[in-house]
């Protein structure tokens, strides 16, 4: 039975570290599927890659030359060149026909195939051709196997080229190419359902009207969900009807349910009592700034994030619980996605015993300035801020000067805005408003 705490408020609140423990434990990385190669780039392996053939497959020219044999080339040089019989010329996919004998050369052009008979390469700038082409006067020696590459230069039959659970780099994408893989199998990709809730909200690119808001935690959902490997569902906006949310949280599509709004206590909060009745509300009320009205539980096999409908508190609650989640489930590490910093705090933070903060900073001059805000649906505040910095449970606050880890919201901090007035900021992020969500 679950605790109906609409209008009444949290009895009591889970610690974050404990409800990070539990999805840690209960999280497994989904199953296998074949990938296409031009689709693998960002995908997990879920399998060791060894390859099946030998790159190059056979010697090939390393420049633009002449091929020929390397010791018939000795003692040529700017004022002896040795001249040779012109036989025929060695391209890319089409290789000499013919066989190189003594004292002859193929014109060669760089990944050409060497031709029978040849062992060395000599490099076209000490070459001429004089007029009529039937000869090449060679100035400088080269030995045997010079500028050749060598079957298998690149990678022999049976080398192990990508391990089990590495991310695909493009890079890794072409070798894949070059050993002839036309597909691998991947971790499947978290399916994630968005469950939007909210009789206030106008679909996203809507005007603001009346006394309704525009809906953007779906269009920051739907940025998070990709970054983190997650594949997003077709989602809608739906009213406050504890029907059509609970038929929406029960989609047996999805891996994971993320539900943005009726989390907290107010009146229209329905989300926490329908995850009670569709699974287990395994956590509900965490002791965090923001989010501390988020819930966590289970339908089956699915995971379902309650998130506050405050833009700040449901982006802080993703980051702790939901993305590392979706990242687990694909394979990847449940890690912060982004580098981090570590810089000295320009202002102090304040924050209390037994509660974790998520506190937004903005970045100038080498030092860290803890955006104030009015509350956790300030949603400007977190593009103000270039990360956050989380102050842990054990800790009253930081003191000015110093030294912080940032959590990075992009691969480099970039510095303040003009008129971000991050350098004016002080002072920690409030308490949550205590609105719905």
């Amino acid at each position: 039975m679950v605790r109906d705490v609409r209008m009444r408020g949290f009895a009591e609140r889970a610690d974050v570290a404990e409800v990070e423990a539990f999805l840690a434990e209960q999280v497994r990385a989904l199953g296998a599927e074949k990938v296409g190669l031009l689709e693998c780039t960002g995908r997990v392996l879920a399998e060791g890659v060894s390859s099946r053939v030998d790159v190059p497959g056979f010697p090939r020219s390393a420049m633009d030359g002449y091929a020929l044999r390397g010791e018939e080339s000795f003692g040529a040089s700017e004022y002896a060149p040795i001249s040779f019989e012109l036989i025929g010329t060695a391209l890319p996919g089409d290789a000499f026909a013919g066989s190189v004998g003594k004292n002859q050369a193929v014109r060669i052009m760089t990944g050409a195939p060497i031709p029978e008979g040849a062992d060395a390469v000599v490099m076209a700038e000490v070459c001429t051709e004089p007029t009529g082409g039937r000869h090449v006067e060679v100035s400088d020696a080269v030995p045997p196997q010079k500028n050749i590459g060598s079957v298998g230069e690149d990678i022999r039959r049976g080398d192990a080229v990508l391990a089990v659970g590495r991310r695909v780099r493009p890079q890794d994408a072409a070798l894949l190419s070059s050993i002839g893989r036309p597909d691998v199998a991947c971790v499947a990709r978290p399916r994630v359902r968005l469950v939007i809730t909210g009789n206030e909200l106008l679909p996203a690119g809507s005007h603001p009207s009346g006394v309704q808001i525009v809906d953007s935690n779906s269009v920051m959902l739907r940025g998070l969900v990709a970054r983190d490997g997650g594949a997003l569902l077709p989602f809608e906006i739906l009213p406050d009807i504890p029907g059509r949310i609970k038929e929406a949280m029960a989609d047996p599509e999805a891996d994971v349910v993320l539900v943005s709004g009726g989390s907290s206590v107010g009146q229209e909060d329905h989300a926490p009592r329908l995850l009670g009745e569709l699974g287990s509300l395994d956590y509900h009320g965490i002791s965090m700034r923001p989010s501390s009205p988020t819930g966590v539980g289970r339908i089956g096999s699915r995971f379902v994030f309650l998130l506050p409908g405050n833009p700040v508190s449901c982006l802080a609650a993703y980051e702790f619980f939901a993305g590392p989640t979706i990242r687990q489930l694909g394979g990847r590490t449940r890690a912060w996605p982004h580098p981090k910093v570590m810089l000295p705090l320009a202002r102090k933070i304040s924050s209390a015993i037994g509660r974790t903060d998520y506190v937004r900073v903005a970045i100038e001059e080498g030092r860290a300035y803890p955006l104030a805000t009015s509350g956790a649906s300030i949603l400007s505040s977190t593009v103000r801020a270039q990360g956050a910095v989380i102050v842990a449970r054990g800790h009253e606050g930081m003191a000015e000067g110093e030294e912080v880890e940032i959590l990075l919201y992009d691969e480099e901090p970039e510095p303040s805005s003009p008129g971000t007035g991050a350098g004016k900021a002080g002072g920690p992020v409030p308490p949550d408003s205590g609105a719905k969500g």
